[in-house]
């Protein structure tokens, strides 16, 4: 019989054993459900079976992949759901839209979506968890697999599998439905204990417990502006008639991509100058706010944003809140007792009230600059006085917040909150997390402006995430304007830069897996030509080539 060992003790199991059947015997060890495993370092579902001796550990929901997992899961339990009260016909027409808040927001195309129909869908949603539905996997040949989803018609997922290179593929069967989905799923519904299904707008919102909180069902509060910005996204997608990767892998392959990439661009350059055009009319604002998560495109939007403010007439100056950081010795400290520089505290916020109110009287202000060697802030002589025209343009991780410039009256300042919100999707049912995105710019810039190797930035994403729930999203609804800096062609640019940082992490370090899902995840793509963008596109701020300092 094989022989497992779990945490330093090892135990014979049946040849066959599942192992939802050892995780259950360990479960009690475990404050959030066990999703699957690692055996002999390869994430395991939990339907698969020991063949052999091995080493196991054990991922639960508050484990990125695990939770991944759950929502996964989740998602397949609402589209069975869907099938079963709305009609096989359905399945095809719902798509997974993207996430807002706790919560994911899905449509069902051709169809009036109203609050019986969800309610009906929510009870059937729970009798699918009661009734402990199993979740198989078989692997089929990609032409067989082809033909099952043209009969279910998915030809979201045909146009995909046409670019896939290899010739066979996972598909997951529950009850009397099939379907693909990108990465682990549990061995049956049973494990979904919690989730909310509500009508939302002109559709779904599931909302499922965090990772923070896996077994806590945390809703959140309405977040208007968000949801209008990727709609307004998802709109352009549907304009260019991409909606998902198999979209736009058949324009490249077309020689279109040239032209998409123009046009996506001008409805970016579009949106500045509208929002250019409303800090012009409110004459009053002297503060333009800019905030956003890591790798959001901050710099080159405000580049580009104080070229629209030049058009009229106004004259911005750039300043970045690092430079009001407050000494490096007076730092606060994390936990683990390193710098925590993404809080409040670690930003000298009483200097910079008195120096922009002091601006905003019309004095003549040194300002501060942060020197990252020295861990000090320097006066170097940078002089500046506001003239009529004169609007400062200021980016940092707190422009949102009103303790930030708790001193400045509230007219005088335009707040705007900037994200790359992706809306292209895998397939209907596989969406793009906006974090990928966000990620895999940041493995691009950090490694050619810094240095710095893809498992550093991977190994510091979690405490990036952690910050921006605290200091960023909280506030986001409080802007004036949000501004998606996502481009609907750029993990197929970005694809080519990231590949060998990924590859570059060995197999027995933690990162590996988080890399080993990214280079799956970037195989979906193929390929574009980085030559075709424009030097101010906001994704030459990672792969570089850019017309601005950034």
């Amino acid at each position: 019989m094989p022989v497992v060992t779990i945490n330093g003790t090892s135990k014979e199991y049946e040849k066959g054993t599942s192992f939802e059947v050892i995780a259950k015997e360990y479960q009690n060890q475990y404050s959030s459900r066990i999703a699957a495993v690692i055996y002999n370092g390869k994430i395991r579902e939990l339907m698969k079976s020991v063949k052999k001796d091995g080493e196991l550990s054990f991922i639960t929901y508050a484990d990125n992949i695990g939770h991944k997992t759950m929502r996964r899961t989740a998602i397949m339990i609402l589209i069975k759901a869907i099938h079963d009260v709305v009609g096989p016909e359905a399945m095809s027409r719902t798509k997974v839209e993207f996430a807002i808040g706790n919560g994911i927001y899905c449509t069902i195309r051709e169809t009036s979506v109203t609050k019986d129909m969800v309610r009906k869908v929510a009870d059937r949603f729970t009798e699918i968890v009661v009734e402990g539905i199993p979740i198989t996997k078989k692997v089929y040949p990609l032409d067989e697999a082809i033909e099952i989803f043209k009969t279910q018609g998915m030809l979201d997922k045909v146009s995909l599998l046409r670019y896939r290179r290899s010739s066979e593929i996972n598909i997951y069967k529950m009850d009397d439905i099939y379907d693909y989905y990108y990465g682990y799923m549990l061995p049956n519904t049973s494990y979904i204990e919690k989730a909310q299904i509500e009508k939302y707008h002109d559709g779904i919102l599931i909302t499922l417990p965090t990772r923070a909180n896996p077994g806590r069902l945390i809703v959140s509060e309405p977040r208007e502006k968000l949801y209008k910005t990727m709609m307004q996204a998802s709109d352009w997608g549907s304009m260019m008639g991409i909606e998902n990767v198999g979209d736009l892998n058949n324009i490249t392959c077309q020689g279109r991509m040239n032209e998409m990439i123009l046009v996506q661009e001008a409805l970016q350059e579009s949106r500045i100058a509208d929002i250019a055009r409303k800090i012009f009319k409110r004459v009053e604002v002297k503060f333009v706010m800019i905030a956003g998560p890591s790798s959001s495109g901050k710099t080159s939007f405000a580049n580009r944003l104080s070229i629209q403010l030049r058009s009229y007439g106004l004259t911005p100056h750039p300043i970045s809140l690092d430079n009001y950081f407050v000494n490096r010795v007076d730092t606060p400290l994390n936990e683990d007792g390193s710098y925590n520089f993404e809080c409040l505290e670690a930003i000298d916020v009483e200097r910079f009230n008195s120096d922009m109110k002091r601006l905003l009287n019309g004095e003549r202000v040194e300002m501060p600059e942060f020197n990252f060697i020295t861990g000090k802030r320097e006066m170097n002589g940078d002089f500046l006085q506001l003239g009529k025209n004169d609007v400062l343009v200021i980016e940092g991780i707190h422009g949102l917040n009103e303790k930030m410039s708790y001193a400045l009256p509230a007219e005088s300042k335009f707040k705007i909150y900037i994200s790359a919100l992706t809306t292209l999707n895998i397939d209907n049912h596989n969406r793009i997390a906006t974090t990928d995105g966000r990620l895999l710019r940041r493995i691009v810039r950090d490694a050619r402006t810094r240095g710095a190797s893809a498992k550093k930035t991977i190994s510091m994403w979690s405490s990036v995430r952690a910050g921006e729930e605290a200091n960023i999203f909280p506030f986001q609804e409080g802007a004036d304007e949000m501004f998606n800096s996502a481009q609907i062609y750029e993990l197929a640019v970005i694809k080519p830069f990231a590949e060998p940082l990924l590859f570059s992490i060995n197999k027995d370090e933690p990162e590996y897996y988080e890399a080993k899902r990214l280079l799956k995840f970037l195989d979906y793509f193929v390929t574009v030509d980085s030559s075709m963008l424009p030097r101010n596109s906001i994704c030459r701020e990672f792969i570089g080539g850019s017309c601005f300092k950034v």
